[in-house]
């Protein structure tokens, strides 16, 4: 009896808490990004001078879940000739690996600890790694729709997701070199001091790596934009062959898992450009009033201000064509953030030798 209350204690009881707080994350990850959706399209329309969706529920903000419910209850159609397993997995692996990243993400930190499911010190490059593997999907479901078309769509993103994680995959190397560890929580508590401390001012924005990394930030929202199909660079679309990308033959809730993977990533992306440039759950000042308002609500403001800029990009900016994209990402983004990195290591030693 005294054994199975050990098994109970150390195994069972610490297994069931986390799959509750990762129930509890995953059912508040997903309605926020339902009225980010929304937010999204009504950023839109206000620069077109539209209304935007504004008939489900009061100014429309039932409107995600109207669409949730048309697509759970549409009947899924699988063309003859596609690979019904590989067909199916491909948007359960997308949505799989986008939700999977936010295990590491930490959103608050506190007397009480730190707002985050597993607090990893490789937690950067967790993220960076699991972001990868969402090409996957993609490269799948374009397969499996034994179709010229998807498959053209899934080659375009896979080739542009790989060359944009270059240059992340630097940025992240010059933000590494500031903090010294690949804890995320680190990375935030790092960006308590800086450039405005050292000028005698309370800890403020002034300390974000925003400043002192401003081309790396630059660099970080654009390939954020890539990484994540967004416009300008959403060409998997493929409009110049009047079809949707590699989702083209995907209906129902397939189709809806592929979408729900996309913004998944957008939010994580925006959350690590969060985490990384503009303080986390830091206030702007560390003075009164902002130090009233709880730090998870300041990491939802900064993600929120992130996603805005990513939806506004969407309507102000007109589409690169696909060599534009790839020269973009290979002969500017990629010397560009490997100088960056030999001149940040070389700054930190001048600085540590001095």
């Amino acid at each position: 009896m005294q054994a199975a209350a050990q098994i109970f204690s150390d195994y069972i009881l610490p297994l069931l808490i986390l799959a509750g707080l990762s129930a509890v994350l995953l059912g508040l990850l997903l309605v926020i990004i339902a009225f980010l959706l929304l937010f999204d399209r009504k950023v839109w329309a206000a620069v077109q001078l539209r209304r935007g969706p504004n008939v489900v529920g009061p100014f429309g903000l039932l409107q995600s879940f109207a669409d949730l419910l048309k697509f759970v209850l549409k009947e899924p159609l699988i063309p003859a000739g596609a690979d019904k397993a590989v067909f199916l997995l491909a948007p359960l692996a997308t949505a799989l690996f986008a939700l999977s990243a936010w295990a590491v993400i930490p959103v608050n930190e506190g007397w009480y600890g730190k707002w985050v499911m597993s607090d990893l010190n490789v937690g950067m490059l967790y993220v960076l790694a699991v972001s990868s593997l969402g090409v996957y999907g993609i490269i799948m479901g374009g397969w499996a729709s034994n179709s010229k078309y998807p498959f053209m769509g899934a080659l375009r993103s896979a080739a542009q997701m790989v060359s944009y994680e270059v240059s992340i995959g630097f940025v992240i190397i010059c933000v590494l070199l500031c903090v010294g560890s690949l804890n995320l929580t680190d990375v935030v508590n790092a960006q308590k001091s800086g450039l405005g401390t050292k000028a005698g001012l309370p800890s403020t924005l002034l300390d974000w790596y925003w400043l002192p990394l401003f081309p790396m930030f630059v660099v970080f929202f654009i390939s954020a934009l890539a990484e994540t199909n967004r416009p300008p660079f959403d060409l998997p679309e493929a409009e110049s062959e009047l079809v949707a990308g590699f989702m083209v033959e995907y209906s129902s809730t397939p189709y809806l898992l592929f979408m729900l993977g996309e913004y998944v990533a957008i939010v994580t992306m925006c959350a690590m450009t969060t985490i990384l440039f503009l303080g986390g759950w830091l206030p702007p000042a560390n003075v009164a009033p902002f130090t009233w308002i709880p730090g998870v609500i300041w990491f939802l403001i900064k993600v929120t201000f992130v996603f805005f800029m990513f939806a506004m990009v969407k309507a102000i900016v007109p589409r690169y064509r696909y060599d534009q994209l790839m020269r973009l990402g290979w002969k500017v983004f990629l010397p560009l953030s490997l100088a960056m990195v030999v001149l940040t290591a070389a700054f930190l030693q001048f600085v540590r030798y001095a």
